[in-house]
């Protein structure tokens, strides 16, 4: 309830005690969610305040209107920021549009695969066999290489694509199985547009975005709330198939109309500009790697220590996001789930198709979490060993 001296809304100035009242301070919690996952804490202070009034405006950011200067603003401040952050040159558009990735594993062939066309893929895991069968509903799906035999626990090395195929379609991470594409310069040998899902590591290393021609995420892991759909195309790529594209999934309309051909996702928009505020004020991209790689050394030097856990994923293949492991007595696994979760330590549990434990280190992870739960594993394998 809000004090009855605080209405939060069509108001100019707000009381102290209102934002004391929805800025209640959070338990220390170490979020090791997969997704949605943790967002910097600057972001939920800003993001708590617009709720009741955006900018001074006496609106809360959840009531303004989206073809209005205040969202404009907004809008385009968050696509200039993923230019900026990416380095992108001019042939490439960002867009903010509804949904997840997983609404992109059918609109990217509609956009870009013919029916009588062929579209190559890698399979490293359950998103981009999603991603296969939603193809093959517009096209031709050929998978030239797959990690299906090792039950996605290494990412295959050696493949051919063919060189009709309208485009090469990757997972650059795999949240569930926790591996990672490390050498993005293998796909530099073939000649043919280049398709990325990247929803559980953009802008988390230091790469050449505009090698793709393609790229979505959904925005939940390091780029802020579910509900919003990040695409960076290369509009020289669009526009080459024969079939008739429903407005609302023709790239085309909503490149046009500057991601706003229908009313977008406000809030979630709203709060992916300021995570990409705040990775611009921690140095950009390259920057964040190094925190990144600081904590992925950290975890698995400490897993690779101690013989209580196992880690699941081919050591050459290991993502800096999505760390998986093991125990071989099942009881132990309980008990230590049960230990984290005493500890404030929540989502280290294990996809329910894999089991085990997963730990993810997105980009507003601090090291000072990864340390509290390898401090915990050293403790734990000490009791037990």
């Amino acid at each position: 309830m809000f004090p009855e001296s605080c209405n939060p809304h069509r108001i100019f100035a707000v009381p102290t005690k209102c934002f004391d009242v929805l800025q209640t301070k959070r338990s220390v919690v170490h979020n090791f969610n997969a997704g949605p996952s943790i967002l910097p804490e600057e972001v939920f202070d800003e993001a708590s305040r617009s709720i009741l009034n955006f900018n001074n405006s006496g609106l809360s950011i959840l009531e303004i209107g989206h073809r209005t200067p205040l969202f404009q603003q907004v809008m385009d401040e968050a696509r200039s920021l993923v230019k900026e952050l990416m380095h992108l040159d001019s042939d490439h558009e960002v867009l903010f549009l509804h949904g997840g990735a997983s609404t992109q594993f059918m609109q990217v062939p509609v956009n870009l695969l013919n029916e009588n066309e062929l579209a190559a893929f890698t399979d490293t895991g359950v998103w981009a066999t999603k991603a296969i069968k939603e193809a093959k509903l517009f096209g031709h799906a050929e998978i030239v290489c797959s990690g299906k035999e090792s039950n996605y626990t290494s990412i295959p090395k050696k493949f051919q694509v063919p060189a009709t195929a309208r485009y090469l379609h990757i997972t650059t991470n795999n949240t569930i199985y926790g591996t990672q594409w490390q050498d993005l310069s293998l796909f530099d040998q073939f000649n043919v547009p280049l398709v990325a899902d990247m929803s559980s590591d953009i802008l988390s290393r230091d790469i050449d975005f505009n090698k793709f021609s393609l790229i979505y995420a959904g925005a939940q892991k390091n780029i802020g709330p579910a509900g919003v759909n990040i695409v960076v195309v290369n509009k020289n790529i669009l526009g080459k198939v024969s079939r008739t594209i429903p407005t609302i999934m023709d790239y085309r309309n909503h490149i046009e109309a500057g991601s706003l051909l229908n009313t977008p996702p406000v809030f979630a928009v709203y709060v992916c500009m300021l995570t990409l505020r705040w990775l611009k004020g921690k140095g950009g991209v390259a920057a964040i790697e190094k925190v990144n790689n600081a904590k992925a050394k950290l975890f698995y030097d400490t897993l690779d220590s101690l013989p209580v856990f196992k880690g699941k994923a081919a050591k050459e293949d290991r993502s800096k996001m999505n760390a998986t492991f093991i125990m071989d007595d099942g009881a132990l696994e309980k008990e230590f789930l049960d230990l984290c979760k005493g500890e404030g330590m929540v989502g280290v549990k294990g996809h329910r198709s894999a089991g085990g434990f997963r730990v993810s280190m997105y980009n507003a992870l601090p090291v000072e979490s990864v340390k509290a739960l390898t401090d915990l594993m050293k403790e734990f394998a000490h009791k037990k060993g």
